[in-house]
């Protein structure tokens, strides 16, 4: 009769499956956060860090109490329903106080939108940086508030 050993390398296999479990169960154990899966598969205290948060942005409504002949230049134009805050920057300092000054417009805010990328619609205006404006801003050439009109 024949002994049925397991052969040294399946004992091995077996304890290196056995390690890595028994890793993974004390690890999970002890870095999984207390509030995980208060509410379904997420962590409960994440809403109150978000809620907590300093608010940082003003929203469209607030620039339009002021800034209600600007609204009226950019509902004609294409950019009606990009936000303000988009171009210029978190603004609820600014909404607060009006002497705190928001962001100033450069180049940089009309390239995240229209630098080429293949990945971009067809229909959206894009435009290969080098070539379009190669040491001038687009505020230098465009209308901020209406692009599609030169100065």
């Amino acid at each position: 009769m024949q002994s049925s050993r397991v052969p040294p390398q399946l004992v091995r296999l077996i304890l290196l499956v056995l390690l890595i479990l028994g890793t993974y169960a004390i690890a999970r154990v002890n870095l999984t956060p207390k509030t995980f899966g208060q509410y379904g598969h997420y962590r409960g205290a994440a809403l109150d860090e978000a809620a907590a948060r300093q608010l940082v942005f003003a929203g469209t409504k607030a620039c339009n109490e002021c800034h209600d002949e600007t609204f009226a230049k950019l509902a004609k134009d294409r950019h009606k329903n990009v936000g303000c805050e988009t171009c210029h920057g978190p603004s609820r300092a600014h909404a607060r106080n009006p002497d705190v000054t928001t962001q100033k417009l450069t180049g940089e805010f009309c390239v995240r939108c229209h630098v080429a990328d293949p990945a971009r619609p067809a229909a959206q205006k894009q435009i290969k940086l080098h070539e379009h404006f190669p040491s001038d801003s687009c505020i230098g050439c465009h209308v901020a508030h209406q692009p599609n009109q030169s100065k």
